[in-house]
C-alpha cells in the first residue's frame, strides 16, 4: 500500500546563520572518521531540524536489496557474513538506490534494540542468520540522531561510540559472537541546561559545535519569512532552493572523491601537536581530529594541501570540549586568540622527523598508521623542554577561565 502522506524537508541551505554547525555536519559527512558530531545549545535553535535537512541533502547511495544490514555491494568491507559469502562465489548482488536513512535512537532503547537480539540456538546452525538486527544494523551507511544525548544511558552510549569508530557491530551472548558492519555518521545534540556529558564521553566525539541565538534583527526576521513560506507551500520553497541543495550536493561527493589525495606535510602536523599542547589538551584524539578535520575542509574546498585556515578552523570544531574548563563553563575558543597561539605554535613547533627513530607504533589499519604516526613521541618531546597545562605537572601559568584559555607563557622545567 503506497502512503498518500508525504512528509516534507527543510533545505539545508536555507538554514540562516549556524554556519559552524553547518560546517561540521558537512564535513562528517564528507569523511566520518572525523568522528561524531555534538551539537550544543537551547531549544529552537534549529539543531534538529539541521539534522533532518542533511540527511535530505546527501546523495542517494546503493545498498543490497533484500539485506536487512543494508549492505554496501561493492565494498566487502561493508559486508555481511551473508553477502560476502555470495560476493566471494562470484555471484551478482542485487542493488537498489535510496536515500541515505536517518535513524532516530530512543533515550529508553534497550541494548537488544540496540545491537540486535541473538537466538543462540540458531546462531550455533546458521551464524549471522540467527540474529534479529537492531538500530545499528538499520543505521548502516545512513545517520544515527541522538537528541538529548546527555540523558542517554552511559552503556548505551559506551556501545554506540564503540561501533562508530570501529565500524562494526559485535553482538555476543553466552560464547556466541556475531558480528556486522555498522559504519554511519553518529549526530548527538543536547540542551546543556539539562546536565553534561561525561568526559570520557565527550572526548569521544570528534567536533563540537555550541549553536546560540541569532541575535542580529535581520536574521531573526529572514528565519521568521523562509519558516512561513515553507509552511504555506513547502512543494515551492523547496523548489526555490533546489539549485542551491543540487550545488552543495555535488560539492560533497567531489570532496569524498578528492580526500584521499589531500597530503599534510611533516612541518603542518607539528604545528598541530604544538598547537595542542600550547592549548593545554591532553587527549591524543585531539591532533588526529584535528588532522582529519583540516583534510576534510581542503578537500571540501577543492584543494590537495592544507592550509593555515584549514587547522584554524579544525580547530575551532575539534579542541574546545577537549579543554580543561569550570564546571558549567560552556567550552569555547577564542579566534583571535587561537590566532596568537597558531603562530606560536608555527613559531616554535619541532620537526617530526626528530623523532621517527624512537617511534614505538603498532597500528592496526594503514589509515590510522597515517593518522597517529608521531603524535605520541611528538608530544613526548616537546613535554621534555617544557612543562605544558593539562598535561603532568600543571605548570605556573596565567589561565583567563572566563575566555576559556589564554595565551600559555614559555614555562621552564
Amino acid at each position: 500500500m503506497t502512503h498518500h502522506i508525504k512528509r516534507y524537508v527543510y533545505p539545508f541551505t536555507a538554514i540562516v546563520g549556524q554556519e559552524n554547525m553547518k560546517l561540521a555536519r558537512l564535513l562528517n559527512a564528507i569523511n566520518p572518521k572525523t568522528g561524531c558530531v555534538l551539537i550544543r545549545g537551547q531549544k529552537g535553535t534549529g539543531k534538529s531540524t539541521a539534522v533532518r535537512a542533511l540527511a535530505d541533502l546527501l546523495p542517494e547511495i546503493d545498498v543490497v536489496d533484500g539485506c536487512p544490514f543494508n549492505c554496501n555491494p561493492y565494498n566487502p568491507r561493508e559486508m555481511c557474513d551473508s553477502c560476502f559469502s555470495k560476493f566471494e562465489s562470484g555471484d551478482k548482488l542485487p542493488v537498489k538506490k535510496r536515500k541515505v536513512k536517518l535513524v532516530l535512537l530512543p533515550l529508553n532503547a534497550t541494548v537488544d534494540r540496540v545491537v540486535g537480539a541473538l537466538d543462540i540456538s540458531k546462531a550455533l546452525k546458521e551464524g549471522i542468520k540467527a540474529l534479529e538486527p537492531g538500530l545499528l544494523a538499520e543505521v548502516h551507511q545512513g545517520i544515527l540522531y541522538i537528541d538529548e544525548v546527555n540523558l542517554l544511558d552511559d552503556y548505551i552510549a559506551d556501545i554506540l561510540l564503540d561501533v562508530a569508530a570501529s565500524g562494526v557491530n559485535v553482538v555476543e551472548r553466552e560464547g556466541i559472537s556475531v558480528s556486522h558492519p555498522s559504519n554511519f555518521i553518529l549526530i548527538g545534540t543536547m540542551n546543556p541546561e539539562e546536565g553534561e556529558l561525561r568526559p570520557q564521553l565527550l572526548d569521544r566525539f570528534g567536533l563540537q559545535v555550541t549553536v546560540e541565538e541569532l541575535k542580529d534583527p535581520k536574521q531573526r526576521a529572514e528565519i521568521v519569512k523562509r519558516v512561513d513560506a515553507f509552511d504555506r507551500d513547502p512543494e515551492g520553497f523547496i523548489e526555490s532552493f533546489r539549485e542551491k541543495q543540487n550545488e552543495l550536493r555535488e560539492k560533497v561527493i567531489r570532496a569524498r572523491e578528492l580526500l584521499p589525495k589531500v597530503k599534510i606535510s611533516d612541518d603542518m602536523l607539528s604545528v598541530i601537536i604544538s598547537l595542542c599542547l600550547k592549548i593545554g589538551v591532553s587527549s591524543h584524539r585531539a591532533e588526529i581530529t584535528l588532522t582529519r578535520t583540516a583534510k576534510t575542509l581542503a578537500a571540501f574546498n577543492g584543494r590537495t594541501y592544507i592550509t593555515d585556515d584549514d587547522i584554524k578552523t579544525a580547530a575551532i570544531l575539534a579542541l574546545p570540549h577537549r579543554m580543561r574548563k569550570l564546571p558549567f563553563e560552556i567550552p569555547k575558543l577564542d579566534h583571535d586568540t587561537l590566532e596568537i597561539v597558531l603562530q606560536e605554535a608555527k613559531n616554535e613547533s619541532v620537526t617530526v622527523e626528530e623523532h621517527r627513530e624512537n617511534f614505538d607504533f603498532d597500528a592496526s589499519t594503514t589509515e590510522q598508521a597515517n593518522d597517529e604516526i608521531n603524535v605520541k613521541k611528538a608530544r613526548k618531546g616537546n613535554l621534555n623542554k617544557k612543562r605544558v597545562f593539562g598535561i603532568g605537572d600543571v605548570p605556573d601559568i596565567k589561565l583567563s577561565l572566563n575566555e576559556g584559555f589564554s595565551s600559555i607563557n614559555k614555562v621552564g622545567k
